[in-house]
């Protein structure tokens, strides 16, 4: 059974999620130019952070994407 709300364990924002995952996916970026990217920002994620993100939500909006 899926889970109608993906984010309900993480204490960061879908927002701040989306933006990672975006940044990681549609620009040629490494994990540690988007924790750079991030940090310039004032957002406070580690590179294996986004990694795990993008392993956990990359599915779930290109799903989004296609539909």
């Amino acid at each position: 059974m899926k889970s109608t709300r993906p984010f309900r364990y993480f204490n960061s924002s879908p927002e701040i999620i989306r933006l990672v995952v975006m940044m990681y996916v549609r620009f040629p970026l490494s994990l540690l130019n988007v924790e750079n990217l991030l940090a310039q920002r004032g957002i406070d994620i580690c590179h294996e952070t986004v990694r795990h993100w993008w392993n956990r939500f990359g599915p779930l909006f290109a799903a989004d994407v296609r539909r």
